[in-house]
């Protein structure tokens, strides 16, 4: 028999000592920690561990350990129970200045985590949490849009000096109106150089010319992208609010959010604080006006508009907006020294609080009210399961006072209850949407469900082992359980790669695995099939086994490759868990070609190579 070359046999052994070293993190499980962090990103100092001991003994906390990790505090528990009470405790006592997060913390020696072993992320079926799938209303950004261009394109007529005898939004478009053709042709000259985003056209008839505005496909498409970018940057401001450690919030196709928030159980909140709209406006009150006369008749005066307050009492307030929610830099909940009752303190950027000012100053004694929107998207299911949206948005004013003195960057908004204060401020920090959002896909997998998962799926991969060890024991005999030892390493294998690039590991990708299992065999059992056809043909056993090997290579990298190419399709076309599966599936496909034809070879030379009389093979 040819000697098999060295250098396959310590590779084996290298990759093996690898294996073994970087698939060990996982073994050592998580301690259940409360994670801290400052609001800004800035790393947290050493004796910062003094105030976070303290908070701890007042609040009687029992810790396991309390250290300062990456800029982070980390501070230990023994069970997962004390974790919300630990949290609250320093909230409380931190402030809204720091991120109180729940979290697990590694329980790997630092020796491991100096050479980068750490062990595999846990998605969120194996974790716990909550996952959302959040759709972009297309529809409000294009209202948006049309909305603006009402505005736009008559004042830019007027500077023109271009007469229109009337506008109006009709679907997706824009109509203006115009008393003659030679009119209509100028504004249409001016407008699609100054506009190249729309697209126009002419209309009506003689008597009455139209010119219809409508956006551009290409505009259409960044008017999308921008809503949802600006929704992205909304969202994870929003998460980031509710101090959940390591969450996902990406883009998925065109016009969809995916939102995933480990350690989450409350879906409600979350709901209320990811899908608000809710912001504010300041605009003065008409107290020329009769508002319950407006009310009766449904005639409103021209500049004004009618709203309602919570008790169902009509007020004129003029169009133009002082200051909005979206020219709001900070906002906390508070109380109103003077009534008791919750406030949100504000804070105005440059402009605003100087158009704040300016209004204040020349207004003293008047009234300015506070109008509350938001926009409510309920999604319901009728009898063919098929969802049923239903759009409400609330305009109400919830508060009319009288300006007393002058203010421009800072001042208070009262009339809200407790709650309401402390969403809107929330809300108001991290930023208004640019388009309403719709909940189309929601799931809840607890803490629980997420242990009995990976249990479920460990047991699962046992048993699978187990059982293909054991028939290829009975059929192949030695061979069979050198095919154990290399299923073995290839399992190890798999585990120490997906820990080594931080893939994380699904519920698919468990599947994958145990799928990975099953290919693994299948090609010890090309092998050891030809080895038992060239027995049969006469050949030694020596040549046997070369000729088993060489010869079954060429079909193990036939099948195993076209399986390859199937599992970079998923993962390049499919999202999530698929995509968590095609990962475990490449890596499982790589490591048992290497351990077929590397490593069971090697341990078939290591024990019959230097055999001076071989007559048989137990195979």
């Amino acid at each position: 028999m040819r000697t098999y070359p060295l250098w396959k046999t310590l590779l084996l052994l290298l990759a093996v000592v690898f294996g073994v070293l970087y698939a060990a993190p996982n073994l050592y499980g998580d301690d259940p920690a409360v994670q801290v962090s400052r609001q800004n990103g800035e790393p947290l100092s050493a004796d910062f561990g003094d105030r976070i001991a303290a908070l701890l003994k007042a609040d009687g906390a029992e810790v396991l350990e309390s250290s300062l990790e990456d800029g982070q505090w980390i501070v230990r528990l023994p069970d997962e129970e004390r974790q919300l009470d630990v949290a609250d405790a320093l909230k409380q006592g931190l402030g809204r200045d720091y991120v109180v997060a729940l979290n697990l913390a590694s329980k790997t020696p630092a020796w491991m985590e100096a050479i980068g072993a750490q062990p595999m992320a846990l998605g969120l079926d194996l974790r716990g949490g909550v996952h959302f799938l959040l759709e972009v209303a297309t529809d409000d950004i294009f209202k948006a849009a049309m909305t603006r261009y009402l505005e736009d394109l008559p004042r830019f007529l007027r500077d023109q000096d271009i007469r229109y005898s009337g506008r109006n939004i009709q679907g997706d478009s824009v109509v203006l109106q115009f008393k003659n053709d030679d009119l209509r042709d100028q504004a249409e000259a001016v407008l699609g150089g100054e506009f190249p985003e729309l697209q126009f056209s002419s209309g009506g008839d003689a008597t009455a010319p139209t010119l219809i505005a409508r956006v551009t496909e290409d505009e259409s498409k960044r008017l999308v992208d921008f809503a949802v970018k600006q929704n992205l940057t909304t969202l994870r401001n929003r998460v980031n609010q509710l101090g959940v450690a390591e969450p996902i919030v990406q883009r998925q196709g065109r016009d969809r959010i995916v939102v995933e928030l480990p350690g989450v159980q409350d879906t409600t909140r979350v709901k209320d604080l990811l899908g608000a709209t809710a912001t504010l406006e300041y605009r003065a009150v008409d107290t020329q006006g009769d508002a319950n006369a407006a009310a009766a008749s449904g005639n409103v005066p021209y500049g004004d508009e009618l709203f309602y307050e919570r008790n169902g009492q009509p007020v004129l307030l003029k169009r133009e907006v002082i200051a909005t929610g979206a020219q709001i830099v900070d906002a906390t909940s508070t109380i109103d020294q003077q009534s008791g009752s919750p406030a949100v303190l504000v804070t105005l950027n440059g402009r605003a609080a100087d158009r704040m000012f300016d209004f204040t100053q020349k207004n003293v004694g008047k009234p300015m009210a506070v109008l509350y929107k938001e926009t409510q998207i309920t999604t319901s299911y009728n009898a063919k399961g098929e969802p049923m949206r239903e759009r409400r948005d609330v305009q109400e004013v919830i508060s009319v006072a009288t300006i007393n003195g002058i203010f421009g960057k800072r001042f208070q908004t009262t009339g809200l209850d407790s709650k309401e204060a402390q969403d809107l401020a929330l809300q108001l920090r991290a930023g208004a949407l640019a388009a309403p959002i719709v909940i189309v896909e929601e799931r809840t997998i607890g803490p629980s469900l997420g242990r009995d998962n990976i249990n479920k799926g460990f047991m699962a991969a046992l048993i699978g082992f187990l059982l293909v060890v054991a028939y290829m024991a009975v059929y192949y005999r030695v061979f069979g359980i050198f095919a154990g030892i290399a299923l073995m390493t290839n399992l190890v294998l798999v585990v120490a790669a997906m820990s080594l690039i931080q893939a994380t590991l699904t519920l698919p990708g468990i599947a994958g695995i145990v799928l990975t299992l099953g290919m693994a065999v299948d090609a010890n059992v090309l092998i050891y099939e030809r080895v038992r056809e060239e027995l049969f043909a006469g050949r030694s056993p020596r040549e046997a086994i070369s000729a088993g090997y060489d010869r079954a290579f060429l079909t193990i990298a036939d099948s195993q490759i076209t399986t390859l190419i199937a599992a970079v399709v998923l993962f390049a076309l499919g999202t999530g868990p698929v995509q968590g599966f095609a990962v475990t599936l490449s890596i499982g496909i790589l490591t048992s070609m290497f351990t077929a034809i590397i490593g069971s070879r090697s341990l078939v030379e290591l024990t019959y190579g230097r055999k001076q009389r071989l007559t048989d093979l137990p195979v």
